[in-house]
């Protein structure tokens, strides 16, 4: 975490474990992570560490067995207040039978804001992604990339105070991967909002973030932590093609590999 920034998420000493006795499995042991103000945090680690259960526990899906988890300074004991998510499978984070502009407003009218606001902020958030025009549109009738879009219009209409995103897009083509990849690039810039990215690409943690937090096996901690210095703005063929990049793409690779294989 930057140390001039204020801590926005705080995970201290968090321990996960499901099961009694014998047969109790230890998904997450001691894992310590704070993300700043205005951070964007990449998450990666082999697979079945343990990464969707430190994302039920962040949203207060789940009770830590012990530890704990502040977002903006308040214990999490439940889905907390200003955190918003983008979830892999867009299909159905989206409500069909609503077009694109209900499907924005939708947590907005949870929270009672008048409905002037909850359309302005959404014709907003829907321009912010490049879907202006899209508004009366369904999500059935677009592709995937776009209704991912409209997934995180949503998050960004709902000015969380930390967005959470989990393999965001992991189920689109590369092409449009890569266009999303920007999108989110030069909307954290501009809101400067707090993200936490989780992910399987390794090209993408580094792409994406200002830190890369590379976790162990089950049961899952912190290896280590990468500070990503590379220059903003960023781009999908100089920036990858910098030695650095390739550097911290490699540095972490074999983080990954030897974690899944010492910690076994």
């Amino acid at each position: 975490m930057d140390a001039t920034s204020r801590p926005i998420l705080q995970i201290r000493d968090l321990e996960v474990v499901y099961g009694t006795g014998e047969g109790a499995l230890r998904a997450i042991s001691g894992l310590t992570l704070s993300v700043g103000e205005g951070e964007f945090v990449s998450v990666v680690g082999p697979s079945g560490c343990g990464k969707s259960t430190l994302l039920r526990v962040i949203s207060g899906l789940r009770r830590p067995t012990s530890g704990e988890v502040l977002l903006n300074g308040q214990l999490v004991t439940g889905p907390p207040p200003g955190l918003a998510m983008v979830f892999q499978e867009y299909s159905r984070s989206l409500l069909p039978w609503y077009t694109v502009l209900r499907n924005v407003t939708f947590p907005l009218a949870a929270g009672k804001l008048p409905r002037p606001e909850q359309e302005e902020r959404a014709y907003a958030a829907l321009k912010s992604v490049g879907l202006q025009g899209f508004e009366k549109s369904y999500p059935w009738q677009l592709s995937g990339g776009m209704q991912q879009r409209v997934a995180i219009a949503r998050a960004l209409a709902y000015r969380p105070v930390m967005l959470l995103m989990d393999e965001p897009f992991a189920a689109v083509d590369a092409q449009t991967r890569a266009e999303l990849e920007d999108l989110v690039v030069r909307i954290q810039a501009e809101t400067r909002l707090t993200c936490l990215f989780v992910t399987h690409d390794i090209d993408e943690s580094v792409y994406l973030g200002h830190r890369v937090v590379v976790l162990s096996n089950r049961p899952t901690h912190v290896r280590q932590t990468l500070d990503v210095d590379l220059p903003f703005p960023r781009d999908q063929i100089e920036t990858k093609a910098l030695p650095r990049f390739t550097e911290l793409r490699t540095e972490i690779s074999r983080l990954i590999r030897d974690s899944a294989r010492a910690d076994r």
